[in-house]
């Protein structure tokens, strides 16, 4: 009696709430990906319609071939994977002078870099603008690589400490007995044990740059530079709007950002565990 009791009560108190959170976050993911798939007719239907009877893949031929969003794409791939690259690069560097080197103000050095976290993104607009303009940066990839990686660095350069931190400097003092210098070390010793760490920031930086858009709004003018946030929003008409095209799109662009969670899950678990000890 006890044991249903128990059972009972868990199901109460942690099963339901659980069910009625998910049904609540997954509700406009179902909604949006329905959409995608019905005729432009059966959108705007009433009564409304929760699963589609006419399933077509006509949004999503439109929206890839005539709205452009091959073009975004492409765009926010280039973005992202330059912002991967160069804040990885960046960050396994500081990561590892705040992991292994004590100096004199390494802790206000780590709480500076906490602290950029919480300066909004509004306020850079305007100095950012201005900064690209005079280098003729506007609207080029390189302009959205460098703000990003500025924006992710101080982050994921702590998260690397905490990756570093758990690895045993002993084994980089016996590369070094073997002759290796610090950077062979590095190269050789630390990065292939950092995977899982290097994976986990890896991905966290990309659906950042993935889906930021009020820096790549205000620092992209030129349509065939946009990436897919900036172009979901210009298919917001002001007199008509192609639901379809505008679900499809989104469906589009949430697909890479589930597709590196399924592949890469096992180490981004292991990499987020890691920084935890670290």
């Amino acid at each position: 009696m006890q044991i249903k009791q128990g059972k009972l009560d868990k199901s109460l108190t942690f099963y339901l709430p659980m069910l009625a959170m998910l049904m609540w976050t997954l509700f406009p993911v179902y909604w949006t990906l329905i959409t995608a798939f019905k005729p432009e007719g059966d959108i705007i239907k009433s009564p409304l319609q929760y699963l589609p009877k006419n399933i077509t893949f006509e949004n999503f031929i439109n929206a890839w071939n005539d709205v452009g969003f091959d073009m975004y794409f492409k765009n926010s791939f280039y973005v992202g994977a330059g912002t991967v690259v160069l804040t990885l690069t960046l960050s396994i560097l500081a990561g590892y002078a705040l992991a292994r080197y004590d100096f004199k103000g390494k802790r206000a050095a780590m709480l500076i870099l906490l602290m950029t976290q919480f300066i909004p993104r509004s306020m850079l607009i305007i100095p950012l603008f201005v900064m690209f303009s005079n280098i003729g940066l506007i609207s080029h990839p390189l302009s959205l690589i460098l703000v990003y990686s500025a924006v992710q660095v101080p982050f994921s350069a702590i998260l690397m400490s905490g990756f570093i931190a758990g690895i045993p400097s002993e084994l980089e003092e016996a590369a070094a007995v073997d002759g290796a210098n610090r950077f062979q070390a590095i190269r050789q010793v630390i990065l292939p044990l950092l995977i899982p760490g290097i994976v986990a920031t890896g991905i966290n930086v990309f659906i950042y740059a993935w889906n930021e858009f009020l820096l790549a709004l205000m620092l992209t003018n030129v349509q065939s530079k946009f990436t897919l946030p900036v172009g979901l929003s210009f298919m917001l008409g002001e007199f008509n709007i192609n639901y379809g095209a505008l679900a499809a799109g989104s469906i589009i662009a949430l697909v890479p950002s589930i597709f590196l969670f399924i592949i890469a899950q096992k180490h981004l678990v292991n990499g987020m565990g890691g920084a935890v000890k670290g």
